[in-house]
């Protein structure tokens, strides 16, 4: 089968192909991937813009302790109550806004968007699928999701506010605050949970059973292959916490001890629970899914990142194979690393080195993925588009988060470094200008085929020094402020540790690692400003981008870009056969310098 580059008005032919239906039927309660993905996306974009609200009440709290918040501070003061009166944040508000930042930037917008939103749309266009294996299925995903989404975000609103006890929800803290927040965010999370599995289970039966002819396993993409490792790191991973998450849930409501001890103290008095419990089963239950979480996070967004680098160097990506069992060799090592979040437990010496080990292991195929990346740069002939700008951005953004990862993992390190500041900047690395930054990328690289227009690539381009420029002013402080001792989780953000605080005092926060407060909050700021052009760029380009004159707008080789724009449903006009692999790119003798996979 030759490779054919489908002319827009091509899309007319398959209108008696789409649901049939009204505006519900078709956008609301889609079964079609593409509906879902554009659901799963635009959602968790309005999340992370709220969780970035959050962190930005947050740095004005740490920043200026006991000052009313600028502009919505009179707003929270009307919505929250005593909790912000007068514009001010209360300790009690400050742990609010920081466990549920936590949980809504993981659980309802990085996740949702790598694996719900990239990960739906783009798979079964890049096997040549027609759709997910089960389409209702995956509806309900996307409905379990949202559900758990306004669960989580009503909680702000009824008696004593949001969960307090910080994303990782520990006991006894979790069941001791007095609050119902925890009871919702607990119900919430169970939700997330269903909602993670349904998607799981689908993805898995999509890439095994709906490849198109000739689509072998070492013909996929390596998008497919991170979301495959992806939805098996979820599948695996989520069951035990959802176990642990309805126990809690009986801690908390129906008098059970499963995670509290006996003799628990709760303001100076003895605690009227049964005991005998263990709150370090739900740190194991709990870190059990929280490290391959982070390789969900980052899985897909190295699938973005290899996708688009192949595509602008012009040349086949090095090492396609050892990215491939990198991958796997990943998602098999983040099940037996979990307890260096653990270290300060008082585990033994056997188990630490255990974990002290295979922590070290797992950081090799990251640095195996990481090498070949930059290694396809050499000798390419490099696009510095938009999306190519935030690649390149991604790889030593995340090579600092990765390398800063290692002193974490060893224990002697950790005893000085957990739950610092240190700690906040090495995750976030990872996360923002990592997986953010190729979630961004992936957005500009695919926007042409899911709305046939370009996005504006000035824009773009401003979008991508003020983000770069002001994401690092936000984290890099970090650093020096955890080294310094910095503890995370402290509404004064360390000022009742000062030097300034406690002037005899051996080992107070100095001065200039605490003016280091209002650099981050004007870097948050400067973040915030940055995201403006993106947000009216992605509205703005749907009717007035400019309007791609073919299918393949990027000249790529993989599937997705042989389908009619955007595509409908069923997604190709004709069954693809697959003749190749998805990078052949510059092939000498070739005609053109792609040569796409259906292409004979």
């Amino acid at each position: 089968m030759q490779a054919t580059t489908h002319t827009i008005p091509h899309v007319g032919a398959h209108e008696a192909h789409h649901e049939e239906g009204g505006f519900l039927r078709k956008y609301i309660f889609s079964t079609d991937h593409k509906i879902i993905g554009l659901q799963y996306g635009l959602t968790s974009l309005c999340f992370l813009l709220f969780g970035f609200f959050l962190m930005l009440c947050m740095r004005w709290q740490i920043a200026h302790p006991g000052q009313a918040m600028p502009l919505v501070g009179s707003l929270l003061a009307n919505l929250l109550g005593d909790v912000a009166a007068k514009g001010v944040m209360s300790p009690d508000l400050y742990n609010s806004f920081g466990a549920m930042h936590g949980t809504i930037m993981v659980f309802l917008a990085i996740v949702p968007l790598a694996f719900g939103a990239f990960g739906n749309y783009v798979v079964p266009l890049q096997i040549g699928a027609p759709d997910m294996a089960f389409p209702r299925v995956n509806m309900a995903s996307y409905q379990f999701y949202v559900l758990g989404g306004i669960i989580m975000f009503v909680s702000f609103f009824i008696p004593g506010g949001a969960a307090q006890a910080g994303w990782t929800s520990y006991s006894p803290l979790a069941t001791s605050i007095p609050t119902h927040g925890q009871v919702f965010w607990l119900i919430g999370m169970v939700c997330l949970i269903n909602s993670s599995l349904l998607g799981a289970v689908n993805f898995i039966a999509t890439i095994i059973q709906l490849r198109a002819p000739g689509m072998t396993w070492m013909r996929l993409p390596f998008f497919v292959w991170a979301q495959f490792v992806t939805a098996f790191l979820l599948l695996l991973a989520f069951p035990p916490l959802e176990a642990a998450g309805v126990m809690q849930l009986m801690d908390n409501l129906f008098g059970t001890s499963f995670f509290l001890p006996t003799g628990l103290a709760v303001g100076g008095k003895l605690a009227d629970i049964s005991g005998g419990g263990s709150p370090l089963l739900w740190q194991h239950l709990f870190w059990f899914l929280g490290h391959p979480e982070v390789y969900v996070l980052i899985l897909p967004a190295m699938g973005i990142v290899c996708e688009i680098l192949a595509n602008n160097t012009r040349k086949p990506i090095w090492g396609y194979k050892s990215l491939v069992f990198s991958a796997l060799a990943i998602g098999f090592l983040s099940f037996i690393v979990w307890a260096h979040h653990m270290y300060l437990t008082g585990m033994g010496t056997a188990i630490s080195a255990f974990f002290q080990t295979t922590t070290m292991i797992i950081s090799i195929p990251s640095v195996i993925l990481l090498t070949c990346f930059f290694i396809s740069l050499w000798g390419g002939s490099i696009r510095f588009n938009t999306p190519m700008l935030f690649v390149l951005a991604f790889l030593p953004m995340f090579g600092i988060g990765g390398l800063t990862g290692l002193p974490l993992g060893l224990a002697a390190a950790d005893l000085h470094l957990h739950d610092t500041y240190y700690v906040i900047a090495h995750f976030h690395y990872v996360v923002a200008p990592g997986t953010i930054f190729a979630m961004f990328a992936g957005v500009y690289y695919w926007y042409p085929k899911m709305t046939g227009r370009m996005m504006n690539e000035f824009w773009g381009r401003v979008h991508f020094v003020g983000s770069f420029i002001f994401m690092n002013l936000v984290f890099q402080p970090m650093f020096a402020q955890g080294m310094a001792g910095m503890i995370r989780r402290m509404a004064d953000g360390g000022a009742n540790y000062s030097a300034a605080h406690n002037p005899g005092a051996i080992g107070g926060l100095s001065g200039s690692i605490m003016s280091m407060h209002t650099v981050i909050l004007w870097g948050a700021a400067g973040l915030a400003l940055s995201q403006i052009p993106f947000i009216v760029n992605v509205f703005y380009s749907i009717k007035n981008g400019r309007k791609v004159t073919s299918d393949n707008p990027w000249d790529a080789t993989t599937l997705e870009w042989q389908t009619p724009t955007p595509p409908p449903h069923g997604n190709f006009a004709h069954a693809p056969t697959v003749h190749r692999g998805p990078y052949e790119y510059s092939v000498p003798g070739a005609a053109k310098d792609f040569t796409p996979q259906n292409q004979a």
